[in-house]
């Protein structure tokens, strides 16, 4: 047994059998980790499964914590019955702190006070008269620093496109002083202001409306059209009579 209380030895050829039995009955036989497995010796494995020892010098497969890894007979020997001895950690004795030898260190002299700084009403509003305590001159205190002004923030800019009485007109305000007035413009260029607009809805609602004006400017010049069809045919009428 090594001061851990780990023996350095690994599996015998008897313990392996012992242990592919137990595997083929569906037990997982308890192993624990020798001295030659390095960090994790002593801890308390379980083997799910023998390899060929043909192809790696670690073949038998432990499960440890979360993960299964192959191991060398020598890194592992039977668990011991009981729960696992645990290490105990080397107490670390702290050693003691110094102790200054001599006299202590003492003041036998009182300590100067200074005297206490005297305020007096504000001369004006951004600074204050103070003195020292012994009658001599006021020294002014620093004034406080001028806050920044703000700026100004100018007046939103309003452009309004609107459509009443068959006319589309645009308007331009700056806060409440207005910069254009209503003016008409044609159903195209309103139109096309729309389409830099990207919202939903408002392109479909100006086609819509244009569409309409379309429809009723081919039906009135179709009318007129006939109107004029008429007049010709009652013209070319009076011109045989004459």
């Amino acid at each position: 047994m090594t001061a851990a209380g780990v023996e350095t030895g690994g599996l015998s050829a008897e313990e392996l059998q012992q242990i592919r039995e137990a595997l083929a009955a569906g037990r997982k036989p308890r192993v624990q980790f020798t001295e030659a497995a390095g960090q994790i010796a002593g801890q308390i494995g379980q083997v799910v499964g023998l390899d060929d020892p043909a192809v790696s010098d670690e073949w038998v497969v432990v499960k440890f914590g979360r993960d299964e890894l192959p191991f060398s007979p020598s890194d592992l020997r039977v668990a011991p019955k009981g729960p696992a001895p645990k290490k105990v950690a080397p107490v670390v004795v702290e050693p003691p702190e110094p102790v200054l030898s001599g006299p202590a260190f003492l003041i036998d002299k009182p300590l100067p006070v200074k005297p206490p700084v005297q305020r007096t009403k504000k001369t004006s509003e951004d600074s204050v008269a103070v003195t020292d305590g012994k009658g001599g001159n006021e020294v002014a205190a620093p004034r406080k620093a001028a806050r920044p002004a703000r700026a100004k923030a100018s007046p939103g800019l309003t452009v309004t496109l609107a459509y009443g009485d068959g006319e589309w007109t645009v308007a331009a305000n700056q806060g409440a002083k207005a910069l254009a007035r209503p003016y008409v413009i044609r159903p195209a260029e309103a139109l096309k202001m729309v389409s830099l607009i990207d919202v939903p809805g408002v392109q479909e609602a100006v086609e819509q409306i244009v569409a309409a004006e379309r429809a009723e400017a081919e039906q009135q010049a179709q009318r007129l059209r006939a109107e004029l069809a008429e007049v010709e045919a009652r013209l070319a009428e009076l011109g045989e009579a004459g």
